[in-house]
């Protein structure tokens, strides 16, 4: 294939759900959902938790589970956010669910922040428990709810499971 010589629309479509690529991705289990990057994130995170022997082994839980993408063995809730910034800045996706992080309510044992570059290869993953969150936490009043920065302090603060 020239890459040349394709038109934007050829492009673009080479990103849609019918494309080649995703459809392959999604036989081999790496995407679910139209969400890319936080899918190419849980991946990526699944897959450094199966190849450390000293981490647990993350599973998907049930459908309509909310707050949560992963289970540890153990019972341990895991929440991914997934971010593209090369950088090492930006804000993750939202956490919709606050009234229950206003109330301090755990929804989650640990967030996982996955960082990715351009070319979505996984440059960090953060581990932070819910206290890191709460503490890291800031409110979003036009969209109301939560999300986290990543900062120096933030990144300084918290265990880094993976780093490129």
């Amino acid at each position: 294939m020239d890459i040349d010589n394709l038109t934007e629309k050829e492009l673009i479509q080479m990103l849609s759900p019918n494309s080649i690529a995703r459809k392959e991705l999604i036989k081999r289990g790496v995407l679910r959902t139209k969400n890319i990057v936080g899918e190419i994130g849980e991946y990526y995170a699944k897959q450094i938790f199966e190849k450390n022997p000293k981490l647990p082994i993350l599973i998907f839980p049930p459908p309509g589970v909310k707050n949560i993408d992963f289970i540890s063995r153990n019972g341990e809730r895991y929440s991914v956010k997934t971010v593209n910034s090369p950088t090492m800045k930006g804000t993750t996706g939202s956490f919709w669910d606050s009234d229950s992080i206003e109330k301090n309510e755990k929804v989650f044992e640990y967030l996982l922040i996955v960082v990715l570059d351009d070319d979505y290869d996984v440059l960090s993953v953060l581990q932070l428990t819910w206290d890191d969150f709460m503490k890291h936490k800031r409110y979003n009043s036009r969209m109301e709810n939560y999300n986290i920065s990543l900062t120096k302090k933030l990144i300084s603060s918290v265990e880094i499971i993976y780093q490129k």
